[in-house]
């Protein structure tokens, strides 16, 4: 493909729409700890001095949706007028209701069990109709494109030394962005690095960009990617203090391609905060990253992209695709059949492979759900890579 450029954006835990992710996450956290077959839809929008937490749930459990959603808020750091937005003083408005009956008979009762396959891994129907895609290539350590990576390892960093206090006047708000140059599908060298953050009005804007060089990017940033042609831009408006729902309306689950691969790969349009892990939009997004990272971690490919679609109130599959782009050392075809011998990918299937009724998506919500090998979650081992190879062995014989 001779060169190219490629960008991934990122955003810290105080832009809008991410301190509604985390609020939708912390209120399915805070059930499934009480209440692990909970059905939870959990939303929330917010703007200046209001969030609005709405959805349909059924839970044995009570929890207290104002305290945790000022608990977030305060957490993130809007917990001073000056940040433009206050978890203290904030309205909280709940807009609760049931899950429709109507949904949740195919969920609890699966047309396959409706039809007579008793297993006890067919009772579980998916929440929804949908396509999700799961995505893996060699780039980096944790098998994710080098864009994204990068753009989430800034904005760590740039909420880490807001929290430690290196940085003092910087607010919670903040973006990333990186612009990756590829020579032949190969990432050869950065073209540019750009961060907004919010930030105290008496800053001046040469000082927030020095800083910024010195304890954000040259830190993540490997220095043998950049030369004296990388463009490094940092609030390139010049001004950010009004930043947070203050500025910009925030909403859960506005954000899937920063939740994602950065757009490196394709997405099925489908959220993942707040929801419970019958619904596939979530659990089986997981588990095609799961299942692509094998494969590449396997060595069978370079790069590997697994499409997963569902019918509603259908436990199985409807079908699932490999692409390997080329870089398959076995054909697509043969991927597949491997993928679907190796991999169970009914809902009932992939909520007990990867342990997803604990209480673990309120950190998930912040920093991408893929490639999070920090947190040490299922989808992100790489443990059924000797049975792929084996199952492709079978399947050339």
């Amino acid at each position: 493909m001779g060169k190219f450029l490629f960008t991934s954006e990122s955003v810290t835990e105080g832009h809008p729409d991410k301190v509604c992710d985390q609020i939708s996450d912390a209120v399915l956290d805070t059930i499934l700890e009480k209440d692990p077959e909970a059905h939870v839809a959990c939303e929330v929008s917010a703007t200046t001095g209001l969030i609005h937490v709405m959805g349909e749930i059924n839970t044995t459990c009570y929890a207290d949706i104002d305290s945790i959603a000022r608990e977030v808020i305060n957490s993130i750091g809007y917990n001073r007028p000056e940040c433009g937005f206050n978890g203290n003083t904030c309205a909280i408005i709940s807009s609760i209701d049931s899950q429709s009956p109507d949904i949740a008979m195919g969920v609890d009762n699966s047309y396959e069990v409706r039809e007579g396959e008793q297993d006890q891994l067919n009772i579980t129907g998916a929440g929804d109709q949908g396509i999700m895609f799961g995505f893996a290539c060699n780039e980096t350590p944790e098998y994710m494109p080098l864009p994204i990576s990068l753009a989430h390892k800034l904005a760590k960093q740039l909420t880490k030394v807001r929290k430690d206090w290196v940085l003092p006047y910087l607010r919670p708000d903040g973006k990333t962005q990186v612009t990756v140059e590829y020579e032949d599908n190969k990432p050869v060298r950065i073209d540019t690095v750009l961060i907004s953050t919010q930030h105290a009005e008496e800053v001046t804007i040469d000082q927030i960009r020095i800083d910024l060089v010195e304890k954000v990017i040259k830190p993540v940033i490997p220095m043998e990617l950049m030369d004296d042609k990388t463009r490094i831009l940092v609030n390139p408006t010049g001004r950010f203090v009004l930043g947070g729902p203050a500025a910009d309306t925030g909403l859960t689950g506005r954000k899937i391609i920063v939740d994602t691969y950065g757009g490196y790969s394709r997405h099925g349009g489908g959220a993942f905060s707040g929801k419970d892990p019958t619904k596939v939009d979530r659990s089986a997004a997981y588990a095609a990253r799961w299942a692509a990272k094998n494969v590449v971690a396997a060595g069978l490919a370079d790069k590997c992209e697994i499409q997963l679609s569902y019918a509603i109130g259908v436990a199985k599959p409807v079908s699932i695709m490999v692409d390997s782009f080329g870089t398959g050392k076995v054909s697509d075809e043969i991927l597949s059949k491997a993928v679907s011998m190796v991999f169970d990918l009914r809902p009932a299937a992939i909520i007990r492979d990867l342990d997803l009724k604990k209480p673990i998506y309120r950190k998930l919500a912040a920093y991408g759900h893929m490639g999070r090998e920090d947190l040490g979650v299922e989808w992100e081992k790489t443990n059924r890579t000797e049975e792929l190879k084996k199952a492709v062995e079978a399947l050339l014989k």
